[in-house]
């Protein structure tokens, strides 16, 4: 059987793995993308931690599946009649089933400047940007009070809030500064920080936060971005580094290919029972719309449940509640599933335990195992050193 599969996140790598067991299978794995990112450990790559926490290349992680082939490569049209892709590079992918686990894209919602002056932590080369900045600022020789600015308190907007500032402590230790101020401040449009948990949870969140000396504003709306300041409720917030962690879309390629698709209000893609949007043609991850798309252990789900099906299962797709696990500063992380609440250093070796098996699911055992090593490492590289063994 040909399967062509889009997309190299969770989704589409797992997939990929889980359907290269049966050798009779054929498959094409399409990406944009030719390492693997980790998006869990995005926020502990961008705050001085080892490259390996966060990507790995495609053909490592297949590099012992024959029946698999990577193609580099961005899909721009789908004609479901002649079980056909279209790429931007002109070329057509013939497949007898389609797995789309292209994941979710940044939106800055229109807000005028974010997208010209603000900082991101979703790919290695916004983490270049943003670690160079703020090496920039930390040796710049000034001492005037630098003010870093995280739009966003979700579980990437907390989680990286919580780090930043050991890594600047690292960061003026290491150019020797000893009387430039540091704020650093959490902005959140919703009333709590961490949305869609529970209010015990958000509380203890919050509380944590501020015992790291971060100001949390919640209940604020963005309305601008300057070069040299931030506007938020009609009010002037003084800042050159804006980090948005905020807001995320559906992948543009379905509004493009809408009359292939039938798309919710916020752009997810209906699917039926089998995670289907017609005979043959598969969405999954980030990109259906089920209760919990949008996490990491979802899209984990969603391509075992259709591996399982293109080898023959006909058991109908059910929605799992993954936990939450969010690491706040070291050796302290939040933890939540259904009714079972904790927080603290029980939650940050929960987080170890939930990255063990992340790293597991998707990548070979000696890269796993590597990340996991460099995940628990106190020492934090400086920018210029942690992108050098993959190059």
């Amino acid at each position: 059987m040909n399967i062509v599969i889009v997309g190299g996140g969770f989704g589409g790598v797992k997939a990929a793995l889980e359907l290269s067991k049966k050798k009779t299978n054929s498959i094409i794995l399409i990406s944009n993308n030719t390492n693997f990112q980790y998006y869990p450990a995005l926020f502990s790559t961008a705050t001085g931690r080892s490259y390996q926490e966060s990507w790995v290349p495609l053909s490592s992680i297949f590099k012992k599946h024959p029946n698999v082939r990577i193609v580099h490569d961005l899909i721009s049209s789908i004609d479901p009649d002649q079980h056909t892709l279209h790429s931007k590079k002109n070329k057509t992918y013939k497949y007898d089933k389609l797995i789309l686990a292209l994941g979710s894209v940044t939106t800055y919602f229109g807000i005028q400047g974010l997208d010209r002056y603000s900082f991101g932590i979703k790919s290695e080369e916004e983490i270049r940007t943003l670690q160079h900045h703020l090496m920039k600022d930390m040796s710049d020789g000034k001492e005037d009070e630098t003010n870093y600015v995280i739009v966003g308190a979700g579980p990437t907007g907390v989680e990286l809030a919580g780090a930043l500032g050991e890594y600047i402590m690292m960061l003026r230790e290491h150019y020797n500064i000893h009387k430039k101020r540091v704020k650093i401040t959490l902005i959140e449009a919703a009333p709590k920080v961490l949305p869609r948990l529970s209010e015990a949870s958000s509380e203890k969140a919050l509380h944590r936060l501020k015992d790291l000396g971060i100001t949390v504003k919640t209940g604020k709306m963005v309305q601008e971005q300057t070069s040299t300041s931030l506007i938020v409720d009609s009010k002037e917030l003084k800042t050159q580094t804006v980090i948005w962690t905020s807001g995320v879309a559906n992948a543009p390629f379905y509004l493009k290919n809408a009359s292939h698709f039938e798309l919710t209000k916020r752009g997810k893609v209906v699917v039926d029972e089998y995670l289907q949007t017609r005979e043959g043609v598969y969405v999954i991850g980030d990109n259906a719309d089920t209760q919990y798309a949008g996490l990491a252990q979802t899209a984990l789900h969603d391509a075992i449940f259709v591996a399982k099906r293109l080898n023959g299962s006909n058991k109908k797709y059910k929605v799992k509640s993954p936990p939450t696990v969010i690491p706040i500063g070291h050796k302290w992380a939040l933890f939540e599933w259904g009714k079972l609440h904790f927080s603290g250093k029980l939650g940050a070796v929960m987080r170890r335990a939930a990255d063990a098996l992340g790293y597991s699911d998707v990548l070979p055992i000696s890269w796993a195992v590597g990340a996991w090593r460099a995940s628990s490492k106190k020492q934090m590289a400086l920018p210029d050193h942690i992108y050098s063994e993959d190059k």
